[in-house]
């Protein structure tokens, strides 16, 4: 059995849910099954952002899941002391070495994730049906951790600081969801320019609201998708710092008291260096 010790607080939640998934449902065996339930419906987790992020349908996923989880073996009552089954087993070995390959110090929901998709079973096989496979979940992951490690019990407070205060304006532009830029070509190749020098290469949109300060960066992303960008800027990201789908309460955090001007810039440049993670 894995050590508990080396799991973070969301895996422990997942595998607890997991288990009480399986004494409610009158299941003897923890299987795979109860744990991709316990991600996809853990509140505040990462799982169904890597899911968005991969396109897919949480709540469809979760229908099948539920559908998997029907025709257990059942026994009559909840079932008070439910154990590992073997496949369950085999998931978080196979997560523990995830976790090893990657340099992370603890097992987290990822590696969970990424060991239910390469574990042979019925989950990994509803997985391979919707396209998910370990690549897609590793490029997702890479989103929205960039290149950090997990070092500590709650690595999520980190890792979804520039999903809840930033919007990833490339990521939109491969979705199709901007808009199309008409009548900025000039500011947007200026911009280009700006950013391609090796020195002094921060631009500064600077107009009145509605001006169009928005569509010129909007514009900049979706060049940088269709790869019409000189070869230092391929492969960039785009962050736009408030997120607007961000509740307000969640961005006053930002400013909000007792905030200071070294708490703000401390918070600030924990953002710059999520960014700068993703490289």
């Amino acid at each position: 059995m894995t050590d508990l010790q080396k799991l973070t607080e969301k895996t422990r939640e997942a595998m607890l849910q997991a288990k009480q998934f399986a004494s409610e449902l009158g299941n003897q065996e923890i299987r795979p099954a109860h744990l991709l339930k316990a991600l996809l419906e853990q509140e505040g987790g990462l799982v169904p952002s890597l899911f968005k992020r991969m396109q897919a349908d949480v709540r469809i996923i979760l229908n099948e899941t539920d559908a998997l989880l029907e025709r257990e073996p059942k026994v009559s009552g909840n079932v008070s002391d439910p154990f590992p089954g073997r496949d369950f087993s085999t998931v978080l070995n196979a997560a523990k070495d995830k976790a090893n390959e990657m340099k992370d110090d603890y097992i987290s929901v990822e590696h969970l994730l990424l060991a239910l998709e390469q574990v042979r079973s019925d989950v990994s096989a509803l997985l391979a049906r919707h396209g998910i496979d370990n690549a897609k979940i590793l490029a997702a992951l890479k989103a929205v951790r960039g290149n950090q490690r997990v070092t500590n019990e709650n690595p999520e407070a980190s890792f979804e600081a520039l999903e809840k205060y930033g919007r990833d304006l490339t990521q939109a532009a491969r979705n199709g969801k901007l808009d199309p830029v008409i009548g900025r070509d000039d500011e947007i190749r200026r911009t280009i320019q700006i950013l391609a020098r090796r020195t002094k290469n921060n631009p500064v949109l600077i107009g009145e609201p509605g001006v169009g300060k928005t569509a010129i960066v909007e514009g900049l992303a979706v060049r940088v998708v269709r790869g019409d960008v000189p070869e230092t800027l391929r492969d960039t990201a785009l962050l736009r710092i408030a997120n607007p789908e961000a509740s307000l309460s969640d961005l006053a955090l930002l400013s909000t008291p007792p905030v200071t001007k070294s708490c703000l810039s401390h918070r600030l440049k924990k953002i710059v260096q999520l960014a700068a993670a993703l490289k």
